[in-house]
């Protein structure tokens, strides 16, 4: 019996564009975009994203699906079964597969997060009329005790492995198409909700329409590389997690169209997550631009001040722990498959493994923000976290990125009229051969450039 035969699949296009989907939106899609959009002036930034997205993020995205569904093996074998078994490409695999572990090792921390605010809210735990002071106390507070911490990432991190523990079908994709379907009604009711506040107007005004004033003053040169490295970061491309959907994927319909569907909703999440967050800012005189402090500080100081503002505080710190919950589900279940065929064990003994080594590894993590509070890896007030996002998130990630690209499109590797043929497999839209020296060359440099401008921001 053959792999084709042997791996389970989706039960239908839908399940495996929500699953994918999921994976894709995460927390940079509802946490870091809006307050990315404030840092650099607003609309125009989202002019520029728009742009990236589809042509810088949705060829990387193209390339992850159409390798995965090529080989039906996650990269503990993709390399090998598209290039051969002697091919050095294979080599590559094991620092990918890290950047899934150093991700994993604090992304279920900050899910805890979301999942303990969720709880505070919803029983009252939170009191009405609280300062920026007060709301700044609490999150602290939260930090400074690893016992909540632990406890609220276990529980995430618990029911993600349970789910997965189910199965594709039975588990990741029976759970994760009502949470994207819940997201979504929740995200839209609390956009209506928006609607009805005083500062509307004004706030979708700085979101949407340009201000050449702004624009002057945070400069045009960093809007467009913040744009592109947004665009780049939002699908969680680079380390094989949109990669494994594919191994799961029909061949109906071409990638081109799956992976457009995937962008769209990607970038409905992240465009409508600003239709609730700077009306909200404006009708309470909260600064866009707040950054990461916006999420639990500011907006907990906005919820606690408005009528209903337990329900509406509650309904989106539920709307972020799903958002955030998909993109554990999906990861997670991209560790489980790399384990079990990469050791040749069953799913549940590997789910049981990564869950014990996953929970080992997210401790120094937690214990950065208190008992270990002393280190600072990377200079300055920088935490352990601080250390693994960087990792990940400026090294990894557009490592991988290129490292794909350059296997689709070299002789040694799947070669790229083979690429395009699996692309091109099904119904819908479909790749031109001669985007060739586009994919080899262009994207490449791009993000590379990008990656250099990364380095040049955090230590230039």
């Amino acid at each position: 019996m053959d792999t084709e035969t042997k791996r389970e699949k989706f039960s239908s296009r839908f399940g495996f564009l929500l699953v994918a989907a999921g994976c894709a939106i995460g927390l940079g899609n509802v946490w870091r975009f809006p307050y990315v959009v404030g840092q650099c002036g607003g609309a125009l930034f989202v002019l520029i994203y728009l742009g990236f997205l589809f042509a810088v993020g949705l060829p990387f995205l193209i390339i992850e699906i159409a390798v995965g569904r090529a080989s039906r093996k996650s990269l503990s074998g993709a390399f090998e079964v598209l290039a051969g078994e002697k091919t050095g490409w294979r080599h590559n695999k094991y620092w990918m597969i890290a950047g899934n572990y150093v991700l994993m090792s604090f992304y279920g921390l900050i899910t805890g997060w979301l999942l303990y605010y969720c709880v505070r809210f919803a029983s009252g735990g939170f009191p009405e009329g609280i300062t920026d002071a007060q709301a700044g106390a609490e999150f602290a507070g939260m930090l400074a005790t690893p016992f909540v911490m632990f406890i609220s990432m276990l529980l995430c991190s618990v029911a993600a492995f349970g789910v997965i523990a189910m199965g594709v079908v039975k588990g990741v994709e029976r759970v994760t198409k009502p949470l994207m379907i819940l997201l979504f009604v929740m995200l839209v009711s609390m956009s209506i909700h928006s609607a009805f506040l005083p500062g509307f107007w004004e706030g979708i005004s700085y979101y949407l329409v340009p201000d050449g004033e702004r624009i002057a003053k945070v400069g045009l040169l960093k809007i467009i590389w913040s744009a592109m490295g947004q665009a780049f970061f939002t699908l969680s491309i680079g380390i094989g997690s949109i990669e494994i959907f594919g191994t799961y994927a029909g061949k109906e319909s071409t990638v081109v169209s799956e992976a457009i569907w995937i962008a769209i909703l990607d970038t409905m999440v992240a465009v409508l997550a600003g239709f609730v967050i700077f009306p909200a800012c404006f009708t309470f005189g909260v600064e866009p631009s707040a950054g990461p402090g916006l999420l639990f500080i500011t907006l907990n100081t906005v919820f606690s001040n408005i009528s209903g503002g337990m329900l509406w505080g509650s309904l989106f710190f539920f709307f972020m722990f799903f958002a955030a919950m998909t993109t554990l589900i999906a990861v997670y279940e991209n560790v489980v498959t790399l384990a079990a065929e990469l050791f040749n064990i069953s799913r549940l003994r590997s789910v049981i493994i990564n869950f014990v080594v996953l929970t080992a590894l997210s401790i120094p993590v937690l214990l950065g923000f208190n008992v270990l509070d002393f280190i600072h890896p990377m200079g300055g007030d920088s935490t352990i976290l601080d250390l693994q996002d960087f990792i990940v998130s400026n090294n990894i990630l557009p490592l991988g990125s290129v490292l794909f690209v350059l296997f689709v499109t070299a002789k040694r590797g799947m070669q790229w009229d083979r690429f395009v043929a699996e692309v091109n497999t099904g119904a819908g839209l479909r790749l031109s051969k001669s985007l060739f020296w586009y994919f080899r060359c262009v994207l490449p440099v791009l993000v590379v450039v990008l990656l250099i401008a990364g380095y040049f921001d955090i230590f230039g």
